[in-house]
């Protein structure tokens, strides 16, 4: 089987490792936790840089940061992962579901306009698939409406947009270290932002209100968001090897362009380019033009020994049971459609060429195959 992702993990990786365990600086308060963060402050243009226990933990702080309370509404898109509305019902909002681009797969200004009301109090503004949202003009327009921005850039490591790293964009950015992602630590996240006010309830907040000053005298009844010292080492490894990751899946990304550029017909490949952002192909997804063959296709393929992933499927068409769960407006055709027709196969240094060429002469098949 042709996994659709293995993590690259290095010796050096490993070595890091070794040596923190061999320090037995294992624990979430270890001194490679602050020096993962440190990294990571440095690498996203941000002022603090707080380490968590996954990505999703991170979006539950950021919303928290944000003063969401009960009732308030946020904007999300409706096509992306399940953690954004997860954490946005948790904590009592409303989530407003706006659209994504046909071609980019991401939100716009434009999208986020056609849901916008005078009681929005945030909007949660995800990057996906290793293109961006269109940035700047969303941050623009949060400042002069005085709305709390939060930027998901989990799928973003090392990208950029207008000249300026994902991760550095509103009052709060949030990663993922999943295994699938460009910095890994198998588990992990991380919240950034350049507010001290915000850092310090970070701090708080991830680790149970601890004070050193009153041990275990607590003013709030926080949880334990800690990642491991041993996590933190990985990540500190990870974190110095993005660009030779970063430029091995770009390659691979414009190969699949090249071969699937005679199926056009077929398939609609991802962007190569935009709003001034090169694809960083963290994932190389289609999304087929033949409706409602999808899951047909990812059969055939797994029985060709290819495996892939459908897209997100859409927040707004989840079966979700929550009576903050409603959907307000129903112009997300973009969402739903790449949501029903999308996915994405093999990536990473575990696939030459000769495997590209063998898993799109597949999918070509399969997508042939199943029209009738």
């Amino acid at each position: 089987m042709i996994r659709v992702f293995e993590p690259y993990i290095s010796l050096k990786d490993k070595i890091s490792v070794f040596l923190a365990l061999n320090s037995k600086n294992i624990s979430g308060t270890s001194s490679e936790v602050l020096k993962f963060e440190n990294k990571l402050k440095d690498y996203f243009n941000r002022k603090y840089a707080m380490t968590v226990s996954n990505g999703s933990n991170a979006l539950d702080v950021a919303l928290k940061l944000a003063n969401i309370k009960e009732g308030d509404k946020v904007i999300v898109p409706s096509f992306t992962i399940i953690s954004c509305l997860s954490a946005i019902l948790r904590c009592g909002a409303k989530p407003v579901f706006c659209d994504v681009d046909q071609l980019s797969w991401n939100m716009t200004l434009e999208n986020v306009l056609k849901v916008y009301s005078n009681d929005v109090k945030a909007i949660l503004m995800v990057h996906t698939y290793g293109l961006t949202a269109q940035a700047n003009e969303i941050e623009e327009f949060c400042v002069k409406k005085n709305i709390f921005l939060i930027e998901d850039s989990a799928e973003a490591h090392g990208q950029t947009y207008m000249g300026r790293k994902c991760g550095s964009f509103g009052d709060v950015s949030t990663l993922s270290f999943y295994a699938n992602k460009h910095i890994t630590t198998g588990e992990g996240g991380a919240v950034l932002t350049n507010f001290e006010e915000l850092y310090l309830k970070t701090l708080k907040m991830r680790n149970l209100d601890f004070d050193n000053n009153k041990r275990f005298k607590h003013n709030n009844l926080y949880w334990n968001y800690r990642l491991g010292g041993l996590q933190a080492a990985l990540g500190s490894s990870q974190i110095e090897k993005i660009n030779k990751v970063i430029t091995h899946k770009t390659k691979q990304g414009l190969i699949y362009n090249k071969l699937f550029d005679e199926y056009k017909y077929l398939v609609q490949t991802p962007l190569t380019e935009n709003f001034g952002s090169l694809n960083h192909y963290w994932v190389y997804g289609i999304v087929l033009k033949p409706k409602k063959i999808r899951d047909k296709v990812m059969t055939t393929l797994k029985n060709n020994g290819i495996e892939t992933r459908p897209f997100f499927w859409p927040l707004h068409l989840q079966n979700i049971n929550h009576p903050n769960y409603e959907v307000r407006h129903n112009n997300l055709e973009t969402s739903e459609d790449i949501g029903k027709n999308g996915l994405y196969i093999p990536m990473g240094l575990h696939i030459n060429k000769s495997k590209q060429k063998f898993i799109v002469e597949k999918v070509i098949e399969a997508i042939k195959s199943n029209l009738n």
